[in-house]
This record gives C-alpha cells, sequence and structure tokens, in this order.
C-alpha cells in the first residue's frame, strides 16, 4: 500500500513531465516556425547553436507564461507558485517548471490557458523580423 506521501510525490512528478513535455512541444514547434519564418535551415540534433536557441526560447516561454498566469491572481496564490520555485533552487527552468506545477494544480483551466497562451506568443514571435546585425563602419 502506498502513502499518500508517496501518491502526492508520483502526481506531481508526473504533471512535471507532463508540463517538460508540453513546453518542449511549445518550444521546438516556434523554433521550427521561426526557422521557416525567416528562410532558416530546421534545427539539427546536436547542434550547439540550435539546443542555445531552443533553450532561450523554453527561458523566454516560461516567463512569458509565468507572467501572463500570475496576472490577477491573489497574493497568496502568487506566494504560493513563488514557494515552490524558491524550493527548486537556482536554475532558472526548473525553477519556472515548479511554479508552472503549482500553477497547473491551483488553476482549474491551467491546460487551456496554457495551449491559449502558447498559439499566442508562438504567432507574436513568428510575425517578428528576424534581428538583423547592423554594421555601421562610419559613426
Amino acid at each position: 500500500m502506498s502513502t499518500p506521501g508517496g501518491l502526492g510525490e508520483r502526481i506531481e512528478a508526473a504533471l512535471e513531465e507532463r508540463l517538460e513535455e508540453a513546453v518542449e512541444s511549445v518550444c521546438m514547434n516556434l523554433l521550427v516556425q521561426l526557422r521557416r519564418a525567416h528562410g532558416r535551415p530546421a534545427p539539427v540534433a546536436g547542434n550547439t547553436r540550435d539546443k542555445q536557441e531552443y533553450a532561450r526560447l523554453v527561458s523566454e516561454w516560461l516567463l512569458h507564461l509565468r507572467g501572463a498566469l500570475l496576472d490577477g491572481l491573489p497574493p497568496a496564490e502568487v506566494q504560493k507558485v513563488s514557494q515552490a520555485e524558491e524550493a527548486r533552487g537556482r536554475q532558472e527552468v526548473p525553477r519556472l517548471l515548479a511554479g508552472q506545477v503549482a500553477l497547473a494544480r491551483t488553476l482549474p483551466d491551467y491546460w487551456q490557458r496554457f495551449e491559449t497562451l502558447g498559439r499566442a506568443f508562438t504567432q507574436a514571435r513568428v510575425t517578428i523580423p528576424p534581428r538583423r546585425a547592423r554594421w555601421w563602419p562610419f559613426r
């Protein structure tokens, strides 16, 4: 027979795994769409630059998601999210994922909002023109 703490930990781990997969889906989709929209080659597994670009997108998406979902929450709920993040340590992505687990447990419409915000985030990013290096030889 399992203990309530053990079951709670398994549920938490399963929720975090589902979140990781959902974040990966949003960010990989975004990376591919950005590449296509800007006429760049598709990402390649094992490519260091592609991994760095993907990691940046994950951080940006999680920060955006956090801000959007915390907006309007009562202070007590915001504090629960912050505590979950702080308990995870210093690394940004694991902290933000822990906060998302707390939000998923708090918000009854979390997954619908995740999907809606993910589509909007992707659309907004894809429609922004790519940054170009500027060269000003004489200034």
